[in-house]
């Protein structure tokens, strides 16, 4: 039974893992520890986990995410928390042999202007988009450090770049949360109001790649199961949508009737962003949730948690 760390356990895509984990028909030994039992930003509480708890291999899904507002509202807390748990779990799970790490990455670690679809040797290319560049940097710097650790000490340290993620679980706050779920409380909310529109940011014509995390978490155990992986390696469709698609899209599932209306005076962020899964998919795996039908399940997800009291906001 091989034991295995899975950071961040409690979000959307920690949970989508232990889920993976659980039905996967194999022997895993899963550890958790929430922020209160763990500070990931803390050195000394981190070697001291990994040194008694002993891991044969980490899933790192921790980090501070958010939209388009909290990156660019909260720049110094996005870069600083995750430079801090990619750099302290990386390093004490070097120093306690732990052989097998699995990095979780971002698809916004690739420059702006990027030749689409965004190919893994995009990266460093170019500059990145300012609206989220703190976070991507941090990003950027844990691939890196994987890669480094990697080379220098012989370890399977390697990283994963999924594309924009949802599923059940996710945050919908009003102000910090990703394009999908923002979209699904506006238009839940609208419906239950009665309201004649909702307003969407920009233009609504920049186009996303959206991934079920059910999906990614399927996926990243396919790494695992992979002798010798990529450094980094690109998770994804490979299929993108206009903002308004999928707005539209989301207010058919949710029963909304009224009108969508645009708020020019918000920035759309990068224009494009889709990603090349060329080389995930020479690995032997690629996505099979329909975006209708995930977005269908995330809105089940999204009632019983709100009839629950348990939704993240």
């Amino acid at each position: 039974m091989a034991k295995i760390f899975v950071s961040g356990h409690k979000g959307m895509v920690g949970s989508a893992i232990l889920r993976a984990l659980e039905f996967s028909g194999e022997d895993w030994d899963v550890l958790t520890r929430s922020r209160r039992e763990l500070d990931l930003c803390d050195q000394s509480e981190v070697d001291d986990f990994l040194a008694k708890e002993k891991p044969e291999v980490i899933i790192n899904a921790a980090g501070k995410v958010g939209g388009i507002h909290a990156n660019d509202t909260y720049p110094a807390e996005f870069i600083r928390e995750n430079l801090m748990i990619n750099a302290n779990l990386i390093h004490s799970a070097w120093r306690h042999g732990i052989n097998r790490f699995l990095n979780l990455g971002s698809s916004c670690i690739y420059p702006r202007e990027a030749d689409q679809p965004l190919r893994e040797d995009a990266l460093l290319t170019g500059p990145l988009e300012p609206t989220n560049s703190a976070y991507a940097l941090a990003k950027i710097a844990g691939l890196e450090m994987c890669r480094h650790y990697r080379v220098q000490y012989g370890v399977d340290f390697h990283s994963a770049m999924p594309t924009n993620l949802y599923g059940p679980g996710d945050n919908y706050h009003a102000e910090n949360s990703h394009v999908l779920p923002a979209l699904i409380c506006r238009f839940h909310e609208a419906r239950e109001a009665r309201l004649p529109e909702v307003c969407i940011w920009g233009t609504g014509k920049p186009r996303r790649e959206l991934l079920h995390a059910d999906d990614l978490a399927e996926g990243l155990l396919h790494l695992l199961r992979t002798e010798n992986p990529p450094d980094w390696v690109n998770i994804g469709t490979g299929k993108d949508h206009t903002i308004l698609e999928l707005a539209t899209m989301v207010r058919d599932v949710v029963g909304f009737e009224g009108e969508i209306t645009h708020d020019l005076s918000k920035p759309d962020g990068t224009p494009i962003k889709r990603m090349d899964v060329a080389l995930m998919d020479s690995l032997g795996w690629r996505a099979s949730t329909p975006l209708l039908t995930g977005v269908e399940k995330t809105y089940e997800d999204f009632k019983e948690r709100l009839a629950s009291g348990t939704l993240r906001q």
